[in-house]
């Protein structure tokens, strides 16, 4: 038995392929255990907490970690054995590859988990997850450009060089493409800041539309009237936006022209009239009501309160229905609105003129 055990091949005993063999074996079994008793009893009490960050990382290491620990175990059992220089040289390149695979694969895979659990907490998470497609395609880039680097890098190139031509050519390629990298950069300022999310109703400049679709380059807007809007993510962070879904009350001021010729004692009813009928609905909170000017042609009350609510309908709704019983207060009270008038005094000599 000692004699088989002894005998080479390939400048390697039976003996040694087998404690390969039996490492690697070993190995699998361990692993094994770990994922049906460990692993399933950690996945046990992490769905007890609160927090879905633990959850995350336990299925990015299910679905990257026990690869690369399989991969690893393939490597230090094939390194306990005497191998002919190329096949280690190529085994090396080849643990390499698939070791960079599985660890940025298991960053990414980590990062975008965890930004979906973020953006699912936020109000219209479902919509607002497309938006983390555009984040993952710079994040995807730059973490496999700087892979590729360091593979290269323990090939032995002298990645120096490679840098320095890349930074040259980066130069040259932000300054024709700077306006695309401002929008890309103002991109993430709106993901992150959040000035206005996809279904709030904005207004931008002189264009009013509800936000569709908010895209790396642009961000397009469904307008009152139909068309859509695109405007780029520059223009949009440089401007003064105005956000009516976040807005929480509407204040609300008109004026009432009365005849001249009202009895006082009626104007004085006016602003507690007006105050009762605000005051019945719900949503309206009353503020004021004043005699604030003598005009041309009327008596002018100012008239302000606030709507709590921020739907536009709910809001007209309201104010129409003040108006109509405003209109309906005043016709019983027998209290006449003011339009504009004018009353020429004529003597009789400039009657006659006229008659002439």
């Amino acid at each position: 038995m000692k004699e088989v055990l002894e005998l080479v091949y390939w400048e390697n005993s039976i003996k040694d392929y087998l404690i390969s063999l039996a490492f690697m074996l070993v190995g699998f079994l361990l692993l094994r255990l770990f994922k049906n008793i460990l692993l399933h009893r950690l996945k046990v009490a992490v769905s007890k907490t609160e927090s879905n960050l633990d959850d995350i990382a336990l299925q990015v290491v299910e679905k990257f970690g026990i690869p690369i620990v399989r991969v690893l175990l393939i490597y230090w059992a094939l390194e306990l054995l005497t191998l002919h220089s190329k096949f280690d040289k190529w085994l090396h390149i080849a643990y390499g590859v698939v070791t960079l695979y599985f660890v940025i694969s298991f960053i990414l895979t980590l990062i975008r988990k965890v930004l979906e659990a973020q953006v699912m907490k936020q109000e219209n998470g479902e919509t607002k997850l497309r938006q983390i497609g555009g984040i993952m395609v710079v994040v995807n880039i730059t973490f496999w450009a700087i892979g590729l680097l360091l593979f290269l890098s323990n090939l032995g190139y002298n990645v120096t060089t490679v840098l320095t031509g890349l930074g040259i050519g980066g130069i040259a390629i932000a300054l024709a493409a700077q306006n695309i990298l401002g929008d890309l950069f103002n991109y993430f300022v709106i993901f992150f800041d959040r000035p206005f999310e996809v279904g709030d109703f904005i207004t931008v400049d002189d264009k009013k539309g509800t936000v569709e679709y908010i895209g790396i380059k642009t961000t397009r807007l469904r307008s009152l009237s139909g068309e859509q809007i695109i405007i780029s993510n520059s223009n949009l962070t440089s401007s003064r936006i105005h956000n009516y879904k976040r807005l929480e009350s509407r204040r609300v001021l008109f004026t009432i022209g009365v005849v001249y010729g009202t009895p006082l004692e009626k104007m004085k009813r006016i602003p507690e009239m007006i105050k009762a009928i605000i005051e019945k609905y719900e949503f309206t909170k009353f503020d004021r009501v004043h005699f604030i000017s003598y005009g041309d042609f009327s008596l002018n009350y100012e008239v302000v309160f606030f709507v709590d609510n921020p739907h536009y309908h709910i809001y007209m709704d309201i104010l129409q229905q003040i108006n109509f019983d405003i209109y309906e207060q005043f016709a019983a009270e027998k209290i006449d609105f003011a339009f504009p008038t004018q009353t020429l005094v004529f003597n009789k000599s400039e009657i006659n003129q006229l008659v002439k």
